[in-house]
């Protein structure tokens, strides 16, 4: 890693974000990661954005299927966001106990949280060991209560009200 690697990470543990897990299918192959590289990026048409390593699993099943969902998950969600960060080997089925439903494309979603949205992947733009994932949102759903699970400085945070 370079130094200005090295300082952008130092940097960006200052940057609090959302998580939220990323999943895909083929067949009865599915698999998932956590992601706090997610934002929306047009409301007309509905695109949404996430950044994905290219040597990842998930970014795999992703290009292959055309499709991808978000789960964006809640305050008491963090073992699900350490199972989908690679806590749980890649070889083991990180959806273990975990409920899951679809919406249109099959890709399966987090049932619990606080929103799910799946995507049909319409760009890809590649940027060194990422590409940041377009997707064209085919359906989404959220609950109308909850606390978002917060990532700032290398740790979980809480949402404080003011």
């Amino acid at each position: 890693m370079t130094n200005e690697s090295e300082q952008l990470r130092q940097s960006m543990r200052f940057w609090a974000t959302g998580v939220t897990v990323v999943t895909a299918a083929v067949g009865e192959v599915r698999h998932g990661m956590t992601v706090s590289a997610f934002t929306s990026i047009s409301l007309d048409p509905a695109h949404v954005l996430v950044s994905l390593a290219q040597n990842s699993r998930t970014y795999d099943l992703i290009i292959r299927s055309n499709h991808f969902g978000i789960s964006i998950l809640d305050s008491d969600q963090r073992e699900i966001s350490d199972r989908f960060a690679g806590r749980v080997p890649d070889e083991m089925d990180r959806f273990e106990d975990l409920e899951t439903f679809t919406l249109v494309s099959g890709t399966p979603l987090l049932k619990e949280g606080l929103a799910q949205i799946d995507c049909r992947l319409v760009s890809i733009v590649e940027s060194g060991t990422h590409s940041l994932l377009i997707g064209e949102v085919l359906s989404a759903q959220s609950g109308e209560n909850g606390e978002p699970l917060i990532y700032f400085n290398r740790g979980y945070q809480k949402l404080y009200h003011s």
